[in-house]
């Protein structure tokens, strides 16, 4: 008996200095760096392409970069992400060449969108959108616009700072959050025609919808948005300004708990107008997107 207690208590604390060296290397590693593949590629600006991006940036870029009191996207503190990720603040996306993004060349922006991957190898977690899905011409004119004159990307001076990433974010980062693969053939949009498939596309390609509203960041799958679990059906949490938990809304086909009574009518004014049709407003950080 006491010989298997010697072997029991030994093993414990084996297991238990193990556990202690592996939260610590996962504490002094912090997120993993990556080598960045160089893209050479020059994205032709157009006023099309400008507009169009500025309509994109709209509604993926600005919300998360631009604070709360300012135009210009100079990065704040996403005070709407679970604290459990630890403190996470967006970063200066103007045309500064020190501060911001001014010095990184059109291939260095589409590898990092596609990716995640920054021109330092530097790997953007989850708090940042990975935009696998979306048409080469789509992230053409995102990166028309933030070359652009446009004043929300004009060059500022401010100094981003930097995340504060947990324990818990450093490990996903180590054994689950990859960098996506950068595409190895051009990404098309579907054809307008066919509302299933561009309608798809709007939420798990242009607009990137589904993280939010699957059941948890921790568990989206980017490559393969429906392998997420609970799949558009909401119960993510994210925070008010006033710092109240809030669950994402369930906005499957659902007559019910989703949206699968809602006329056409209703569901343009949520995103539109930011109105339910019950006549309450939407809450932050879902915002009214005018120029959809």
């Amino acid at each position: 008996m006491k010989k298997l207690l010697k072997i029991f208590l030994s093993l414990t604390a084996l297991l238990l200095l193990l556990a202690i060296a592996g939260y610590s290397i996962i504490a002094v590693r912090g997120i993993p760096v990556y080598t960045a593949k160089k893209i050479d590629i020059n994205v032709k600006s157009t006023s099309a392409r400008v507009e169009q991006g500025e309509k994109l940036a709209g509604v993926l870029c600005i919300k998360c970069h631009s604070p709360n009191d300012g135009i210009k996207m100079t990065g704040r503190e996403l005070t709407e992400m679970p604290p459990e990720f630890g403190k996470i603040y967006s970063v200066n996306i103007t045309n500064d060449k020190v501060h911001g993004i001014g010095n990184w060349s059109d291939g260095d922006l589409l590898y990092f969108l596609r990716t995640g991957v920054k021109p330092s190898g530097v790997y953007a977690p989850i708090w940042m959108p990975k935009f696998a899905h979306m048409s080469d011409e789509d992230l053409y004119s995102v990166i028309a616009y933030l070359r652009s004159d446009k004043p929300a990307v004009q060059a500022s001076s401010a100094i981003s700072q930097a995340c504060e990433p947990s324990w818990l974010s450093k490990f996903l980062c180590n054994v689950s959050f990859k960098p996506l693969p950068y595409p190895e053939k051009p990404i098309i949009a579907p054809d307008t025609a066919d509302l299933v498939a561009y309608g798809r596309y709007m939420i798990a390609g242009r607009y990137d919808c589904f993280p939010c509203h699957s059941a948890d960041f921790k568990t989206v799958n980017i490559f393969e948005p429906e392998k997420s679990v609970g799949y558009m059906g909401g119960g993510n949490i994210l925070y008010t300004m006033e710092g109240k938990k809030i669950h994402t809304a369930n906005i499957t086909k659902d007559e019910v708990t989703g949206i699968g009574n809602w006329t056409l009518e209703q569901f343009s004014d949520l995103m539109r107008l930011g109105k339910k049709p019950d006549g309450t407003a939407i809450r932050y950080p879902m915002f009214p997107y005018s120029n959809i």
